[in-house]
């Protein structure tokens, strides 16, 4: 799998989640590790075929320590219910590991320091497919001047994995009719998914 890790090179060759987790613990190269209580790294299963990336941590992530833990959290739990796929079984992480102030989207300097830890995740894990969850992920990850709007439910290749944008759940709590869509996403998603477990 190659790996673009950005102008701010790579966080360095490391072989687990865990090794990369002590390194973002100690990573102070941006202002926001300063304003968050603690980096969330991300959960799930280490070998998911299944991963989730959406924005930052947000005050109840931070508090918590877990990505997507909040109402928009919970809301991701009840649609990947829906479709029949457990939290348990594939891999959740932000692009940035910690809250921006006020919940703000990531500036594009954070998002650019902290890519890289994200990309090596990606590199460990190996997953076969990807939901960037909003415009944010699809930015950090796809094109930064991606607009959701235009990218959502349509399969992009990048570093060996395919990658389906989508709306953000916080997003359809702002805007219920945005739901129709991402079920729709989250449906093809799944049955591609059901496609590589039953490979």
């Amino acid at each position: 799998m190659q790996l673009h890790f950005g102008e701010n090179g790579p966080v360095g060759p490391v072989g687990t989640l865990e090794e990369v987790a002590r390194r973002v613990g100690e990573c102070h190269r941006c202002g926001l590790r300063a304003g968050c209580r603690a980096p969330v790294f991300g959960e799930g299963n280490p070998r998911a075929g299944l991963m989730f990336v959406g924005e930052g941590p947000g005050a109840t992530e931070d508090e918590l320590g877990r990505p997507f833990v909040g109402a928009a959290g919970q809301l991701l739990d009840r649609i990947l219910a829906a479709a029949g796929i457990r939290r348990e079984e594939v891999y959740i992480t932000n692009v940035v590991r910690c809250r921006p102030p006020g919940n703000r989207a990531p500036a594009p300097e954070e998002m650019k320091t902290c890519l890289p830890y994200l990309t090596e995740m990606i590199r460990i894990i190996q997953p076969s497919l990807l939901v960037c969850l909003g415009a944010t992920a699809a930015q950090g990850l796809l094109d930064p001047n991606a607009r959701i709007t235009r990218l959502r439910g349509q399969w992009v290749e990048r570093f060996g994995v395919r990658i389906m944008p989508t709306y953000h759940p916080a997003a359809l709590l702002r805007d219920p009719s945005k739901k129709r869509d991402v079920w729709q996403d989250i449906q093809r998603v799944r049955d591609e998914y059901r496609k590589l477990v039953s490979a």
